[in-house]
């Protein structure tokens, strides 16, 4: 969009306040934002990994599920089912794996169908796994970014 030159003030303040978005350039010069400058931008991490998905009907671990971006982890639990699904977070390609918590407290266990964020990573190589503990029912499970 360009601005007329020069620019006209009305009456009754008789001036106009400025403000612009800029950037600094590689010498170190502003840069103001513009259709023939945009504002520079990089998309961080890489494309989303495929989806975990599958179904359980007895105890179960499932993972793991690469976190490849800052974009928030969605999980679905689904089916008639009784039991437990926990999910659980490593960085040490799956040797320690432990439980999601939120001020110390359990946090991503569930007990019911759900289809929610759960997790949002900035760390690179962490991982995310279910812990399933059924006792009964067939349970279908999809992580996914």
């Amino acid at each position: 969009m360009s601005m007329p030159t020069p620019l006209p003030v009305s009456a009754p303040a008789g001036f106009a306040p400025l403000a612009a978005i800029g950037f600094t350039q590689a010498d170190a010069t502003l840069s103001p934002v513009s259709s023939t400058t945009p504002l520079p931008v990089t998309v961080q991490g890489s494309s989303p990994s495929a989806p975990l998905e599958g179904t359980a009907t007895g105890p179960a671990t499932a993972g793991p599920f690469a976190l490849t971006s800052a974009s928030p982890v969605i999980l679905s639990l689904s089916g008639t089912w009784t039991g437990t699904v926990r999910v659980l977070r490593s960085v040490d390609g799956g040797a320690t794996r432990l439980p999601l918590t939120m001020a110390g407290q359990p946090f991503a266990t569930y007990t019911g169908n759900c289809c929610e964020a759960v997790w949002e990573e900035g760390a690179s190589g962490a991982e995310l796994y279910l812990n399933i503990a059924l006792t009964s029912g067939t349970l279908s499970y999809r992580i996914e970014q």
